[in-house]
């Protein structure tokens, strides 16, 4: 009998447990593959409407709001879908653990290549739908926008997996990230750049990781807009901290989350 490598049983788990979960996500007896596109335009015009009731059209301003809230918010749902998904995969999971090659931490690379792959979409979608309307949604360096994607998406990994680890033994963490995680949106930088707000206001959001990847994206995306805020350091702090975390916490405990 020729026995197969281990990376090549890695993705054999990973692309079984992939297509797993997207049948899942887009299951057509719940309207999933509907809603999963569907509901980030709802909620982008939704909150567009929501900003030109509160705030005003913003004429004033000299980029265009509904592509800046687009970029923003298609990176922070991929953020908040990654954590709140990652938050239940070890539970979920359980009956496959049966299985030696299958390792709890398998199912959270699944669930995240799903939300790479649903959010791959959902650009190519919001872009295609731009263009037809004239929208000026060509970045200004696609490079650096991709690099702050992939960056983001290293970031939600890294706390989603101290996040899968801690929700096996304490339940209620999974129902505080579910609360929470909406609301963070708000202060976030989605839905305003940073310049547009008083230097008081700013110091406290920087504080907030989050708010530094989406000025990222937004100002190498709006050729009106810069990183002038963004500590990438700061960053690179809260993207390493949590992985190095996460993955002593997965080693040491291993063995009891598969038993739990």
């Amino acid at each position: 009998m020729i026995s197969r490598k281990p990376s090549h049983i890695l993705l054999a788990v990973i692309k079984a447990l992939f297509l797993r979960e997207l049948n899942t996500k887009m299951s057509v007896g719940r309207l999933g593959l509907f809603w999963t596109f569907f509901e980030p335009f709802m909620q982008v015009t939704m909150f567009i409407l929501i900003r030109v009731a509160i705030i005003g059209r913003g004429e004033g301003s000299n980029f265009d709001y509904a592509v800046f809230m687009a970029a923003g918010f298609i990176a922070f749902n991929m953020f908040r879908h990654i954590l709140t998904g990652s938050t239940g995969a070890f539970t979920a999971n359980k009956g496959l653990f049966g299985y030696k090659q299958v390792k709890p931490i398998d199912t959270i690379i699944a669930r995240t290549l799903v939300e790479v792959f649903i959010t791959s979409i959902i650009i190519i979608m919001f872009v295609s739908i731009g263009f037809f309307f004239q929208y000026k949604f060509a970045p200004e360096n696609l490079l650096m926008v991709f690099f702050g994607y992939f960056w983001l998406l290293l970031f939600s990994f890294s706390v989603g997996l101290v996040v899968a680890v801690g929700n096996t033994f304490f339940v209620s963490i999974g129902k505080l990230v579910g609360i929470f995680s909406f609301g963070l949106m708000l202060f976030s930088a989605v839905f305003f750049p940073m310049i547009s707000i008083p230097p008081e206001a700013q110091e406290i959001l920087l504080y907030n990781p989050l708010v530094h990847f989406m000025e990222m994206i937004h100002g190498y995306y709006i050729y009106e807009l810069d990183d002038r805020f963004v500590d990438y350091r700061y960053m690179a702090l809260w993207t390493i901290t949590p992985l190095f975390m996460g993955t002593w916490l997965y080693i040491k405990l291993e063995k009891r989350i598969i038993s739990e």
